[in-house]
């Protein structure tokens, strides 16, 4: 059989290297008037980039994925066994838990998971967020002894209501989860608590807590909402639940104060005969979304204090849903209403005799000297047209004062040294407007 041949004939052949050669010859002087049509052209060094290397000499090296998350002994599975073990919850939580993640790069989406696990989203979530506060935990000072509280079906769920925290402030709330043997709602709350402490600093009593005890954290919570409730019954609550959580004893001795002021009913800077009873006004301040988060409303029409008695007057009388839809209806038109969340004070109000008074400025009221100066506000004042009687000393009562006639507040035991036994209605609630921080609640004792 004839063997072909390597050698190419035209590389062989003397007429095809002059030709070759002559070509060569051609290209280049093409190229060289190309070159000086175009004119000079500045060199441009490209800098030479060394390859890295470390500071101690080593040769550099390339980067290298970090070690897989997984525990070794389900490194070797393949999808299929991760998923089994996935369905059938073989191991604790947090030792399964890593499977997901590995099954997400392995290109599964967190419903086809779910289709062959049973795990729904949500819990997939839960499980990958308590599995990484859990190592965080591992990495911290918290007691690896302490870590078997988490081990139970819960566990994961607890864990996750800690994920917001920093690392300090997640093993002092675990710690407390522990000691407290608290369910996910008591660390949801807790965690709550912890986060938003911080912000509170500069708040009354704020320093008589510590941050670095949870319990204070969530007792200064509780102790903060007692002071918005609106009635003596939920402020001991509070201030009860308060107690509860409370750690340091700074915290507890704040808390007892303010259990026996409450449980006093009295006034400071005022005198009273013993066992006389004393009438109180709430004074709330608004929060953003209060109104959207409330089961119930009430709503009322709004007069300025310039309005005088003619403007109370004129208000409407009565407010009612009307049809399957539940739209309101009121007696008479009117151009200003307020919507306000279902508090007790306003739903006690007689049918059509609430109305509400804005004041441009709060310091129009009978505060304390000390107070007013904190009172540079517009203030709504809410008062019970159907109890006009002035019949007590210590109530508050809206009234028309001045030449022009404008609308105030008045207490009780000035309106009857000047002979006043009827006003335009007694006041049931003041409300702030809302702002982004939050300040203190004024108490019973800041009225005149």
């Amino acid at each position: 059989m004839a063997m072909l041949s390597l050698t190419s004939p035209k590389l062989t052949n003397p007429f095809f290297q002059t030709h070759q050669h002559h070509q060569l010859q051609l290209h280049r002087h093409h190229h060289q008037q190309k070159m000086k049509s175009v004119g000079p052209i500045s060199a441009t060094k490209i800098p030479f980039l060394p390859t890295p290397s470390s500071s101690s000499g080593e040769l550099y090296q390339p980067f290298r994925p970090p070690p897989s998350p997984l525990p070794k002994k389900y490194r070797s599975l393949d999808p299929a066994e991760r998923l089994d073990i996935l369905r059938n919850r073989m191991g604790l939580w947090h030792e399964y838990a890593p499977l997901i993640p590995a099954l997400a790069n392995d290109g599964f989406s967190p419903p086809s998971i779910e289709e062959a696990t049973g795990i729904s989203g949500v819990e997939q979530n839960s499980l990958i967020v308590a599995s990484q506060v859990r190592d965080s935990l591992l990495s911290s000072s918290f007691d690896p002894d302490l870590l078997a509280f988490f081990d139970a079906g819960s566990g994961a769920d607890l864990l996750y209501e800690l994920r917001l925290l920093n690392a300090a402030q997640r093993a002092a709330a675990a710690r407390r989860v522990v000691e407290q043997r608290l369910d996910p709602k008591g660390a949801k709350e807790l965690a709550r608590a912890v986060k938003d402490f911080p912000r509170r600093r500069g708040d009354s009593d704020w320093a008589r807590f510590s941050a670095s005890h949870p319990g204070d954290c969530l007792a200064y919570t509780h102790f903060r909402l007692s002071r918005e409730a609106l009635s003596a019954g939920d402020r001991i609550a509070a201030l009860e639940r308060a107690m509860e959580a409370a750690e340091t004893e700074g915290a507890r001795k704040r808390i007892e104060e303010e259990m026996e002021k409450a449980a006093g009913g009295g006034r400071e800077g005022i005198e009273e005969s013993e066992g006389a009873g004393r009438v109180t006004v709430p004074v709330v301040r608004l929060r953003y979304g209060e109104v959207a988060e409330a089961t119930s409303v009430a709503l009322l029409p709004v007069c300025r204090a310039g309005e005088g008695a003619e403007g109370v007057a004129a208000a409407p009388g009565w407010c009612r849903a009307e049809g399957e839809l539940g739209v309101v209806a009121a007696e008479r038109g009117w151009g200003r209403w307020m919507v306000l969340p279902g508090w007790g004070p306003v739903a006690a109000v007689g049918k059509g005799g609430g109305v509400a008074v804005e004041f441009g400025d709060g310091r129009v009221l009978p505060w304390k000297a000390s107070i007013k100066s904190g009172m540079e506000e517009a203030v709504l004042v809410v008062a019970d047209r159907g109890r006009r009687e002035v019949a007590e000393e210590d109530g508050f009562y809206l009234v028309a004062e001045g030449e022009k006639g404008e609308l105030g507040v008045e207490s009780g035991d000035k309106l009857l040294e000047k002979g006043v036994e009827e006003a335009l209605g007694t006041v049931v609630l003041v409300v702030r407007p809302p702002k982004e921080e939050e300040d203190d609640q004024l108490a019973d004792e800041d009225w005149e």
